[in-house]
């Protein structure tokens, strides 16, 4: 998995002039060229008593590189989002496929709501590896087969698997980026624990990176909230 920040108009002055404007009006725009630091206290009160919206008012876009079945989970966060992914009816489809590396959990115990991930085996981790490879190949000289009979790209496509790599642009405020943190990814410092899958968290792990440098304060802010959206 990938994430490039490509694009961003994102700082932590960002959240102190929206939310001054209720009680500066028009003079709030002074904060935009004042050193943030100073208002660090807003910034932690607005996050703790969840008042969102000041955090609305930035922009980050992230060129995101990783499998299908990412993006599926990816798309269901759709407020504050916007995704363009790159489509598989204009385009030849490359032989990317996911998977997964011998630190990740294979076996899965328990009941729905009580799931345990434990490590595979040496064994089990040969066998995903090598049926997933064959699955691949197969799957992808059946498409090739279709589209060198002059099938359709978007027919085609079909008989490809989940596993296959996707790019797509995915753009955000801090507002919406906080609330797919708090959903996934798995933190210590979270006040409402989350179990993502970890293909996804990986994804978030590197946003949030990204979004750490550009919003210093606001991230910081996040993490002693609990990591609690506003």
């Amino acid at each position: 998995m990938t994430v490039e920040l490509v694009k961003h108009s994102a700082s932590d002055t960002d959240v102190l002039w929206a939310a001054r404007v209720s009680t500066a009006g028009e003079q709030s725009l002074e904060e935009i060229g004042k050193d943030p630091e100073r208002s660090k206290g807003l910034i932690n009160f607005l996050m703790r008593d969840r008042h969102g919206s000041p955090f609305e008012h930035n922009s980050m876009t992230f060129l995101v590189s990783a499998p299908i079945f990412v993006f599926r989970e990816f798309h269901r966060h759709r407020a504050g989002w916007s995704f363009n992914e790159e489509s598989g009816r204009y385009r030849e489809l490359r032989p990317v496929f996911y998977v997964p590396g011998h630190d990740r959990k294979l076996v899965q115990k328990g009941k729905p709501g009580q799931y345990v991930f434990a490590d595979g085996d040496a064994g089990q981790h040969k066998l995903v590896t090598e049926v997933m490879e064959s699955s691949y190949r197969n799957s992808y000289a059946a498409y090739q087969e279709l589209l060198e009979a002059g099938i359709a790209r978007e027919v085609a496509r079909a008989v490809l698997p989940v596993g296959l790599f996707s790019s797509m642009y995915a753009t955000c405020n801090a507002r919406s980026l906080m609330h797919f943190l708090s959903l996934r990814t798995k933190n210590e410092q979270a006040r409402v624990p989350s179990f993502p899958q970890r293909e996804i968290e990986m994804v978030a792990e590197k946003m949030e990176a990204a979004w750490a440098e550009l919003m210093p304060l606001t991230h910081a802010a996040f993490a002693a909230a609990g990591r609690v959206a506003p």
